[in-house]
């Protein structure tokens, strides 16, 4: 199969793009979990629940008003009719109020250079469970390189727990990684029809992750309280901020998809975790050790070829777009 060489460039530049602006994401939000109204007992409880409302809700108006800029609200709404949007819905649940809401409380608890770097593994999971559901293959050397991604995750969170760092964030980080690696495998089913291009998909994931926060999630965890009262500071501001960022980490993420493939794309965006670690350095000034850093390159040099044998042993084939 012929690649056009100038798509190529952009789709390598989108994937490291998405990169970038998902560990500064991570970062920022660790700063927003930080802030005053989220560090009583109570509120610390509920503030990775409604954070990660408000970032969907405002990454859905980004993205809403993004489609709108383009023209393409009549194909948007016509797209949410259609049976494939289903399963982007059902990816949706994956990967906002499971992925994130895990996520966000592994930040909390564990700091976003350890949460990114375990994180990290949800590709190898979204490739067995692409084996299973998606009848995908994976050789020996993807194997091996999940082997190798695990022994790192395991090191890192032996690591936390040592440090004292409460092993519930190291759990939740492992629940983001199966929900982000179940939103792949099944948005990439749902997509296979093209009645829903990725910017709907985007919309379409955004809509609902913030619909279930605000009307199940956020009720249920008793928090409606404290969102009316963040509602009132400044750091609602710098939660949109931080949403425009990951917005943009997503859009860049299925353009990459989109010209370079999802394999590929995947080997660039899980990069976020190197730009997260300098991001953290340079933003909250935290040391990070040698283990750290052999451990990260462990990680994503594993889940890289967890991602990257596929494409070997069907590279005459078309592939099937993936959803982060």
């Amino acid at each position: 199969m012929e690649i056009n060489k100038g798509n190529y460039k952009l789709g390598v530049m989108s994937g490291i793009t998405s990169a970038i602006t998902w560990g500064l994401d991570t970062v920022l939000m660790a700063i927003i979990l930080a802030m005053s109204p989220f560090l009583p007992e109570g509120a610390a409880f509920l503030a990775p629940f409604i954070t990660a409302f408000f970032h969907d809700a405002f990454s859905t108006v980004w993205t809403f008003i993004y489609l709108a800029f383009k023209k393409e609200l009549g194909n948007l709404f016509r797209s949410m009719k259609t049976k494939s949007a289903l399963f982007v819905v059902l990816a949706a649940l994956m990967g906002g109020p499971i992925g994130m809401t895990g996520y966000l409380v592994a930040v909390k608890l564990i700091g976003p250079s350890y949460t990114a770097i375990i994180s990290s593994l949800y590709p190898a999971v979204g490739a067995i469970l692409a084996y299973f559901i998606l009848k995908e293959k994976m050789n020996k050397k993807a194997w091996l390189g999940l082997i190798f991604a695990i022994i790192g995750v395991s090191i890192i969170g032996y690591s936390a727990g040592e440090a004292g760092t409460s092993i519930v964030g190291f759990l939740c980080a492992l629940l983001c990684v199966f929900g982000w690696g179940s939103e792949c495998v099944i948005c990439a089913y749902g997509m296979k029809g093209d009645e829903v291009s990725s910017e709907y998909a985007l919309q379409i994931r955004q809509l609902t992750s913030a619909v279930v926060y605000g009307l199940l999630i956020i009720p249920i965890v008793g928090g409606i309280g404290l969102s009316f009262e963040i509602l009132r500071t400044s750091i609602i501001w710098w939660i949109a901020a931080t949403a425009l960022s990951g917005t943009i980490s997503y859009l860049f993420y299925y353009n990459a998809i989109y010209k370079i493939g999802a394999t590929k794309a995947m080997g660039l965006n899980i990069t976020y975790v190197v730009w997260s670690i300098v991001f953290d350095v340079f933003i909250n000034g935290r040391a990070i050790d040698l283990k750290t850093i052999l451990c990260s390159i462990m990680v994503i040099g594993g889940v890289y070829f967890v991602a990257k044998a596929p494409e070997e042993e069907t590279s005459e084939q078309p592939e099937i777009a993936a959803v982060e």
